[in-house]
């Protein structure tokens, strides 16, 4: 699918922000450190456009720093639970304002992002841990769990499910409901489109997320549930939405797991974007599917509340 010229700059501006991550890994380069490449990383994500009749501001969720999105209207005590993406290496609230409002005012829910540890520093599975943290915080405050919805993209989108995971094996109560954008689902790497989508992706090469995946891992097995939610035990989630876009090397294991959570008695809504990159979303000023997937995402979330409130 073509795009137009904006849309196609800052795709490769996006991808290029990257482009030192693996030789500073790997030790091959020496001249940019690995702070450097997140602090470029999040300033090119944040070159996405926030609107004005937003607040935000910094908070902490129990020892995890974190930012809150407010948009002008909130219905009751709704709230938004975001996860970012970055491959567990990079990203930061901070260049999700603009995703995270655009969420605040379709939900009229209050957006709290969690800034959690990143690898290799702190590898698996601490940015996990650090993100149930902030949510068990959340909750312990006395946040309703039948008003509160997760949503995250890539490996944020994996943490929808397993972050959700740990809350019920630790006893603390699940939201109402989540939606996993482009979801980094399965480490292992294993899906038919890690190889047939093989430069169609226009963010992702198998020989760069094989590399992610080691430096996140630290030594972990790539099957470990925790970090490849298709292997988790599942039972007893809330109700999960997954987009995922066609041209994605994870399109595979993004379906991959809407049916492990459907086989499992999870309800689940899969929805592929043709002609889509990962997180498409992210371009929602620019692209109508941009704001559409969001708006059908926000719509779920919302439904999603309603019953559990109602129930």
């Amino acid at each position: 699918m073509p795009f137009n010229d904006i849309v196609t700059h800052r795709l490769d501006q996006w991808a290029g922000s990257l482009q030192d991550l693996g030789p500073v890994i790997l030790g091959e380069n020496t001249q940019v450190t690995i702070d450097e490449i997140r602090q470029s990383y999040v300033r090119k994500m944040a070159e996405h456009p926030t609107p004005t009749d937003v607040r935000i501001e910094q908070v902490d969720m129990g020892g995890v720093p974190a930012t809150l999105v407010t948009p002008e209207e909130v219905e009751g005590d709704r709230a938004l639970f975001y996860i970012h993406g970055g491959a567990y290496i990079v990203g930061g609230p901070g260049g999700y304002h603009g995703l995270a409002a655009a969420f605040a005012k379709a939900m009229k829910a209050r957006v709290y992002l969690p800034d959690y540890r990143l690898a290799p520093e702190h590898a698996f599975p601490v940015p996990i841990e650090d993100t149930f943290a902030a949510y068990r915080w959340l909750i312990d405050q006395g946040q309703n769990p039948k008003s509160v919805t997760f949503a995250g993209d890539s490996a944020g989108g994996a943490m929808v499910v397993s972050v959700m995971v740990m809350a019920r094996n630790a006893g603390v109560p699940l939201p109402a409901g989540g939606a996993a954008l482009s979801p980094w689902a399965n480490l292992e790497h294993t899906g038919a489109s890690m190889f047939n989508r093989e430069g169609l992706d226009k963010l992702n090469t198998k020989a760069g997320l094989d590399l992610m995946a080691k430096t996140f891992l630290g030594g972990a097995l790539p099957n470990s549930p925790e970090a490849s939610p298709v292997f988790a035990d599942v039972r007893g989630l809330p109700p999960i939405m997954v987009q995922i876009g066609e041209g994605e090397l994870m399109l595979s294991d993004a379906i991959r797991l809407a049916a492990h959570l459907g086989e499992n008695r999870v309800r689940v809504s899969l929805e592929v974007w043709p002609g889509m990159f990962h997180v498409w979303h992210m371009f929602h000023a620019e692209l109508a599917e941009g704001r559409e997937a969001i708006a059908n995402a926000a719509v779920f979330l919302s439904q999603a509340v309603e019953r559990a409130s109602a129930a």
